[in-house]
C-alpha cells in the first residue's frame, strides 16, 4: 500500500476518510502490468471529487503511482482511495489544501471464473438503498449500506444480492451493476437517485450503442426484472457474469451475456 507515494500502511487518525468517510474510490483490474480502462477510472475519480467539492488532488502523481503499483503485476486488483485529507474543524474542510492518495494492490479473486460457467444466484436483499440524487452514481467512501447488504448476503447461500431502493425499484447488486434482456430489448436500472454508475456499466452501454442498439435506462420493479429472458451482472473485475437464479426464478438463456463478454475480451486486447 502507498499513501501519498510512500509505501506504508498507517493513515493519520485525523484523516477525513476515517473521520467522516470524506472521499471516493475506484477498483480496477490489472493484467500483465496494465490497468484496464485506466482513463475511465481516472475520470470516475475526477467526477467523484468534483461532486464532493473536494480539491487538492495531484492527478499527475496519482496516475504515476497507479501505474507503478500495477507494472509488476500479472493479474491483480488495484484500489485507489482519495480522501479530502487531514484536518479541518468538525465537518468543515477549511484549512485543508492537500487530498490524501491511497493506492493498494490485492490478489485476483479466483471465484469469478467458476461463476462465469455456472452462473450467479441472486437473493433479494432486505436492506434498501436510500434515494439521494446528490450522491447517486459516484463511488464515495460512505458504504455502510453495502456493508449491511453483504452481512445479510454472507448469511445466505446466494452469490450476490439484488438490491432495491426505499421505493422498491431495482438498483444494482451489492458490488455489481445489472442488465437484462427481454426479447431484443436491453435494459439497465436508472441510477439517478441511488446506486453506483460503475465503470463496466458505462463501458457496456457504450458497446451496446456502438453496435447500433439501444439500452433502455428504466425505473423497474422486481416483477419486471423477473419477467426478463436473461439477466447479467457486471463490474470492473468480473467483468460480465450470467445470472442463473433470482430468488426462486431461474434463467438459462445467455445470448446477451456471451455478446457482452465478447466486448470485454476486445477491451482487454486493446
Amino acid at each position: 500500500m502507498w499513501i501519498n507515494g510512500v509505501e506504508q500502511t498507517s493513515l493519520a487518525a485525523s484523516d477525513r476518510a476515517t473521520q467522516f468517510g470524506d472521499g471516493c474510490f475506484t477498483t480496477a483490474a490489472v493484467r500483465n502490468g496494465q490497468i484496464l480502462l485506466l482513463d475511465a477510472h481516472l475520470q470516475r475519480l475526477r467526477e467523484g471529487c468534483a461532486r464532493l467539492m473536494m480539491p487538492g488532488v495531484d492527478w499527475t502523481r496519482l496516475e504515476s503511482e497507479m501505474r507503478a503499483a500495477a507494472e509488476l503485476q500479472v493479474e491483480a486488483v488495484l484500489k485507489v482511495i482519495i480522501s479530502a485529507g487531514s484536518g479541518g474543524r468538525g465537518y468543515s474542510r477549511q484549512g485543508i489544501h492537500c487530498a490524501t492518495r491511497i493506492v493498494s494492490v490485492s490478489p485476483w479473486p479466483q471465484h469469478y471464473q467458476a461463476l462465469q460457467q455456472q452462473g450467479v444466484r441472486l437473493e433479494t436483499s432486505p436492506v434498501p438503498l436510500a434515494q439521494n440524487p446528490l450522491l447517486a452514481g459516484i463511488k464515495h467512501l460512505n458504504r455502510l449500506e453495502q456493508v449491511l447488504i453483504r452481512a445479510h448476503l454472507d448469511q445466505s447461500e446466494a452469490d450476490e444480492a439484488l438490491v432495491l431502493d426505499t421505493a422498491g425499484y431495482v438498483v444494482e447488486c451489492c458490488a455489481a451493476n445489472l442488465f437484462w434482456r427481454q426479447g431484443e430489448r436491453i435494459f439497465t436500472p436508472d441510477l439517478t437517485a441511488s446506486g453506483v454508475d460503475g465503470i463496466m456499466r458505462r463501458y457496456l452501454m457504450a458497446q451496446i450503442a456502438a453496435a447500433g442498439q439501444v439500452c433502455h435506462v428504466v425505473r423497474a420493479k422486481p416483477v419486471q426484472l423477473l419477467a426478463a429472458d436473461e439477466v447479467v451482472i457486471c463490474n470492473a473485475l468480473m467483468p460480465v457474469l450470467p445470472v442463473r437464479q433470482i430468488d426462486s426464478r431461474s434463467f438459462s438463456d445467455r445470448q446477451l451475456c456471451h455478446w457482452l463478454q465478447d466486448s470485454c475480451y476486445f477491451m482487454e486486447a486493446k
